[in-house]
């Protein structure tokens, strides 16, 4: 049997690869601006660059922090539809087994086809079989549709919450506050 004869799963999520760096950059870059239109300055999303994010995105998957840290990407028919990061909890409050959603973005013209579901179930499988317990993901305060998508999966939030300061100097911040979920390990 040739190999283009072999089924493969229309849409799936797996481990990201070196290769996938730049298709994770462009689906960022399209989040960011669809999702932060009405919450950030137009100065600063003249800044989100796919090619940045892509770099960044290459580098996180090629020289991990630990082994514990990863990005899994969402796929319909091999296109990179979405994708999240998973990592050790560094919030100052965690216990040695919480993990962390650090990132977590579907294409929005890939919105409401299964990605988000089947994505956020591989990162908590993967959280969980790296021995976290329970896992936290911080959420932009106005990101209605994520939230309830989250909270629809069995997240809540805590009472945790933060202010980023994303050009250094007070003029551009964002309001976050944290979800949790037990992985039930």
């Amino acid at each position: 049997m040739a190999d283009s004869e072999h089924p493969v799963a229309d849409k799936s999520v797996r481990i990201a690869w070196a290769a996938d760096a730049e298709a994770i950059g462009r689906v960022q870059a399209r989040a960011w601006m669809r999702s932060y239109a009405e919450l950030l300055p137009q100065a600063v999303l003249n800044q989100i660059d796919a090619s940045t994010f892509g770099e960044s995105w290459r580098h996180a998957v090629t020289r991990p922090p630990s082994a514990r840290h990863r990005v899994l990407v969402a796929l319909d028919h091999g296109d990179v539809s979405g994708f999240a990061a998973t990592a050790p909890s560094e919030d100052p409050d965690a216990a040695p087994d919480d993990g962390e959603i650090v990132a977590f973005h579907v294409d929005p013209d890939a919105q409401r086809s299964g990605h988000g579901s089947r994505l956020i179930a591989a990162a908590a499988d993967t959280l969980r079989a790296d021995g976290f317990h329970r896992a936290h993901m911080w959420l932009v305060v106005g990101d209605d549709g994520l939230r309830t998508f989250l909270e629809s999966a069995g997240w809540a939030p805590d009472s945790a919450h933060r202010t980023l300061d994303l050009t250094g100097d007070g003029s551009a911040t964002l309001r976050q506050i944290r979800l949790h979920t037990d992985l039930g390990t």
